[in-house]
């Protein structure tokens, strides 16, 4: 295969594949066994063969495959000019009509400082495994800095463990402000808020106690927290807006098809899995367990593949409920949108696997959402043995404060609170039944729309019951201004 015919080989080409690039020595063959990363007509990376050695390999093509090529080159050469630990570039090459490439030193056995978070993530907040992966990868940012250069695109996956050293990769999101000299405060500061934004908010109270590792890589500058907290904050905003904004697009993350006759959304794992559900939903939801059917919403808990799914279909009872709802967004979307939100947030719902909307000439129809099925029991049904007593487990009265604070500190109203839309599953309360969920950008919208949640939320038990009055005494009955 030419190296050009790749831009038109779409997100999944056929392995292995043969191309023949050159370096100082001459033309040879790159047999590319593997992909990790595809941005279909623009980018494939993988693992190959060269010259009988195993390479990474970055290949650009497209209209912008010069100005990435360079892009790249700069970066890696900037990282290795200043002495930084990087993958050993072998080859590279542009070729004008076909594209570029990069061939890199393949490190074996080589783990991410993501692969390693997540596997720590779930230890109690600040575990010492924890502060380890952390501690490695603020070591490394300082050292970065201390040589006047800044990684764009910071996360944890372009920090590589291998040979008892960390790597630095990604040479296209490699920035420099003055080769040589210490990064400027105000960078620094920028780009620690892209490290610190994607670490869970249950950190922040520690960001003092992490920042001591960077400190010890990079001291050059004071670096004030309220300064730094500011660029987390304003980065966070920036990642939901763009990660709210893929959700409906087709990306590496979601599958997505728009059509005059449909809209259809799938996180890229689930879509092998998740067509045939689509394909038969009607079918599936006749017969499983239905919790609710008739009116504008049919609810099922149903098989596919020896999985467990909740699966909602979202009704046209007539030509009037019509009228109101082909020219917006259906109900459905919206709660795929909003499940979506919470997931990246870090407040437990069920994970939103698909969605439908039927469609005749762009108008909105009947629609579907498929999510993961959550066993656990509900707030009524969890509290009942409590409500003369007012002692449910302390555990599940704090796990429901930490809920309700996530909310406030969000600014997110369910709209429909009831004990029957909040789950206990792996020690967490996880909200269902998003239709109505809202993320305010006021605080006075919030504060009217948290006393209609709260007030309904404590309609689930007797108000002269003990377990009313010790919900009532816990939960915030007013946002807190602070964090509204």
């Amino acid at each position: 295969m030419r190296l050009s015919e790749l831009k038109n080989a779409g997100r999944n080409p056929t392995l292995p594949l043969s191309l023949e690039l050159a370096d100082a020595a001459g033309p040879a063959q790159l047999q590319l066994l593997s992909l990790l990363r595809v941005l279909p007509g623009q980018r494939y990376v993988g693992a190959g063969v060269w010259r009988g050695r195993t390479v990474l390999a970055k290949l650009l093509v497209g209209p912008k495959a010069a100005r990435h090529f360079q892009r790249e080159l700069q970066g890696v050469r900037l990282l290795a000019e200043q002495g930084l630990t990087t993958p050993l570039l072998l080859a590279d090459g542009l070729q004008e009509g076909e594209g570029g490439w990069l061939l890199f030193e393949f490190l074996e056995g080589a783990q991410s400082l993501g692969d390693a978070w997540n596997q720590v993530q779930a230890l109690p907040v600040l575990a010492d495994e924890q502060v380890a992966v952390l501690a490695e990868a603020l070591s490394s940012i300082g050292q970065l800095h201390a040589k006047g250069l800044w990684q764009e695109d910071l996360h944890l996956d372009n920090l590589l463990r291998h040979g008892g050293q960390l790597h630095l990769i990604d040479g296209a999101g490699i920035c420099v402000e003055e080769a040589g000299k210490p990064l400027s405060r105000q960078k620094v500061l920028e780009n620690l808020g892209v490290f610190f934004a994607q670490l869970p908010k249950s950190l922040e109270p520690f960001t003092e106690e992490l920042l001591v590792h960077y400190l010890l890589s990079n001291a050059e500058h004071a670096l004030p927290l309220e300064a730094l907290q500011k660029q987390v904050d304003k980065v966070r905003a920036w990642r939901l807006r763009d990660f709210l904004a893929k959700v409906g697009r087709e990306c590496t993350l979601f599958c997505v098809q728009r059509g005059p006759f449909a809209l259809r959304a799938i996180r890229r794992e689930e879509e092998a899995a998740m067509l045939p559900v689509l394909a038969q939903a009607d079918t599936l939801l006749d017969q499983g367990h239905l919790y609710k059917t008739g009116g504008a919403a049919s609810v099922g808990r149903i098989e596919s593949a020896g999985r467990t799914l909740v699966l909602k279909r979202y009704n046209i009872k007539g030509f009037a409920h019509w009228l109101k709802r082909f020219w917006r967004p259906s109900r459905a979307w919206h709660s795929w949108r909003e499940g979506n939100r919470l997931a990246f947030l870090g407040i437990a719902t069920p994970k939103p696997l698909a969605v439908l909307e039927q469609r005749f000439l762009w108008l909105r129809r009947r629609a579907y959402l498929v999510t993961e099925y959550l066993a656990g029991p509900d707030v009524i049904e969890r509290f009942a043995p409590f409500v003369d007593s007012g002692a449910p487990p302390e555990q599940e009265l704090q796990a429901l404060d930490r809920l309700f604070a996530e909310l406030i500190r969000e600014r997110i109203s369910h709209g429909d609170l009831k004990g029957h839309n909040l789950f206990w599953q792996e020690d967490r309360w996880a909200l269902i039944d998003l239709d109505s969920m809202c993320q305010h950008s006021s605080p006075g919208s919030f504060a009217a729309a948290y006393a209609r949640d709260r007030a309904r939320f404590m309609r689930n038990w007797p108000e002269s019951s003990k377990l009313y009055q010790v919900i009532d005494q816990r939960l915030p009955k007013a946002p807190d201004a602070s964090a509204a």
